[in-house]
């Protein structure tokens, strides 16, 4: 059998992005390497790097085996990671000016708001049932950006409570902005 390339993940310290795919790696045993990119400059698609590595390494599953929740997975997902996070990227907020902070919070609270009433039906231990799935995986990083932008967390007790059970979990801890090869002295764990 022959051996595949470690691949190569382009990201930045604090992408929310790059923090899924690191943490997708991570779960799967997945040795990779990493190159620093400008953010501004560049981009990326997390959630089809994430697929490709679910379809070729199936094993542990991110997605469910039953259709239902594979859906609410989806649909978790597309909220966070298409209706929350790109309003509050780096590109996005730098063009806002002053009201930046108020403007991350608007759309973080209305994006919590609907994922909480979600999650309030589809949660267990982790967001869809008792597995870890991609869901979770776009879920830490966005929590990690809405305690940047000082959101009320209070107001998502569901969320919280999925978030502090999953940044215990090692890939979680292990793939944290804090702890990445180009996080800034003063922000590093």
């Amino acid at each position: 059998m022959a051996t595949q390339a470690k691949p190569v993940l382009y990201g930045y310290f604090r992408s929310s992005c790059s923090w899924r795919v690191r943490i997708a790696f991570a779960l799967k045993g997945i040795e990779y390497e990493q190159k620093p990119i400008n953010i501004i400059k560049d981009g990326g698609q997390q959630l089809a790097i994430i697929q490709y590595i679910e379809e070729t390494r199936p094993e542990p599953r991110l997605l469910p085996a039953d259709p239902k929740q594979r859906a609410h997975v989806r649909i978790i997902c597309d909220i966070i990671a298409s209706g929350i996070q790109p309003l509050q990227n780096v590109y996005v907020i730098q063009k806002i000016g002053e009201e930046k902070v108020q403007w991350a919070q608007h759309f973080i609270n209305r994006g919590f708001g609907a994922l909480e009433h979600i999650l309030k039906q589809t949660a267990g231990k982790h967001c869809v049932g008792d597995e870890i799935s991609m869901a979770d995986i776009c879920l830490v990083p966005q929590v990690y950006n809405a305690e940047r932008f000082k959101v009320d967390m209070s107001r998502f007790p569901t969320i919280r409570r999925l978030n502090q059970t999953l940044i215990e979990i090692d890939a979680f801890k292990a793939t944290h902005p804090s702890c990445q090869p180009d996080t800034p002295d003063d922000l590093q764990a």
